[in-house]
């Protein structure tokens, strides 16, 4: 009896552990050529105080087969500072693209990024940010 209790919770212990080894990881169309898939293409900050912290970050992949070569970052105002990977993305590889929003804007905010690279398919991407930054409240 004690076998079979002793097999019964090894062979339960060796599931549980298979099981919480297997992640589900999807799969990336692989492109001839520099690629880039983002996690996310749009970043909501919801509704942030005044002066908050304004840095955020667009998750990337290089799904190609080269190197990407990010040659530009563009906010659509001065208010939208990116900054751009200085190194080429190896194949396979994560890269980011930091963006600052000027948090001292009081109101409701949809900007954007333009980024451009060597991607095949697609030379440039835009990323977008919005939210709302709330009044200063030792102003009010």
């Amino acid at each position: 009896m004690k076998k079979i209790i002793l097999f019964v919770m090894i062979a339960v212990a060796g599931i549980t552990a298979s099981n919480a080894q297997s992640t589900k990881k999807t799969k990336l169309p692989k492109v001839e050529g520099a690629g880039m898939v983002f996690e996310n293409e749009t970043i909501d900050y919801g509704t942030i105080a005044h002066n908050a912290d304004g840095n955020r970050q667009f998750v990337f992949v290089n799904n190609g087969t080269k190197p990407l070569i990010i040659t530009n970052t563009q906010g659509s105002c001065g208010c939208t500072v990116p900054t751009t990977p200085k190194e080429p993305i190896a194949p396979g590889a994560k890269g980011i693209i930091g963006v600052k929003y000027a948090t001292d804007r009081v109101g409701a905010f949809t900007k954007t990024v333009t980024v451009t690279s060597n991607a095949e398919g697609q030379p440039t991407k835009v990323l977008t940010i919005k939210g709302t930054v709330l009044p200063d409240p030792v102003k009010s």
